[in-house]
């Protein structure tokens, strides 16, 4: 229990996500809870609707040479749960967990972010950066964290909600693209801004702690799953690079030209400064311009 003895997730988690304010006057920011991803304007396939097939293993724990979906997709997570081949950060091919058509029991080592959060958060003040996440226990090398859940738009509707943000408004869309061969590419944008769960509180930083890799589980809509890029202490805060592979260098203001179906405007982005203290900082924090052009 934290000092405030405060549920952020409101009992919908197995365990409790903590809010440690510095003062009786600070309060949580407004939104509504989800531990994992709901359907938004623009996403046209539910991502809690089960479409993936499953596997007819009868053991608990499923091996990869008798594993039809290990065998399919590859296996992902050792038989302590963690992630495999975790010294490739940010060159991860998507992760298949088995899922509810399976046969194999809920304890099989191919269900991990499914499971939801096992590890005691806290949300916390940081110094320069608002809110932040902290570990309230030690996290182990390749262990699943958190997930990024929100709403799962569609690119018109993220470019929307982007065009329409303030420079003081906080940015939380996540955009992934995956490339699976020549001219294959699958988008994916999650915006924890009104429904979303303790990841949304994560900060970014040029030295992350953090890594994201999508995980897909009952649908074909990936979950976006952050795993321990190293050892983590008890109490440090909790960060990833919101970049991933992608980091634009340019300083100062950048200028783009949007055209819309009736509209063309010329609008100007100012860059906001990044406060994460690391020795390889780029001072500014990641932008990603594909969204707004």
């Amino acid at each position: 229990m934290s000092d405030s003895g405060v549920d952020l997730s409101n009992g919908l988690e197995d365990v409790i996500v903590s809010f440690k304010p510095d003062s009786t006057e600070q309060t949580c920011p407004v939104f509504k809870y989800s531990p994992v991803n709901i359907q938004g304007p623009g996403c046209h396939v539910d991502p809690s609707e089960v479409t993936l097939p499953g596997c007819s293993c009868l053991s608990h724990s499923c091996a990869a040479e008798s594993c039809c979906c290990l065998q399919t997709y590859g296996q992902a997570y050792a038989a302590d749960g963690t992630l495999l081949s975790v010294s490739d950060v940010g060159h991860f091919t998507p992760v298949f967990e088995c899922n509810a058509l399976c046969s194999c029991s809920d304890t099989c080592s191919n269900r991990v972010v499914q499971r939801g959060l096992r590890l005691s958060l806290q949300i916390c003040t940081t110094a320069r950066r608002g809110w932040g996440v902290q570990t309230l226990q030690p996290i182990s090398h390749g262990t699943f964290v958190c997930e990024y859940a929100g709403e799962v738009i569609g690119f018109e509707e993220a470019r929307r909600r982007q065009l329409a943000q303030r420079f003081e408004d906080n940015n939380y869309i996540i955009g992934v693209r995956e490339h699976a061969g020549p001219g294959s590419i699958t988008e994916t944008f999650v915006d924890p801004a009104t429904v979303g769960n303790v990841g949304r509180f994560l900060n970014h930083s040029c030295l992350p702690n953090l890594f994201m890799v999508p995980v897909r589980v009952h649908s074909l809509v990936p979950r976006l799953a952050l795993f321990a890029g190293r050892d983590i202490d008890v109490q440090e805060e909790l960060t990833f690079d919101y970049s991933g592979d992608y980091r634009n260098q340019t300083p100062g203001q950048i200028h783009f030209t949007r055209t819309d179906t009736a509209i063309e405007a010329s609008k100007t982005v100012q860059r906001k400064a990044c406060h994460c203290g690391a020795n390889n900082c780029a001072q500014f924090l990641p932008l990603d311009l594909s969204i707004l052009t």
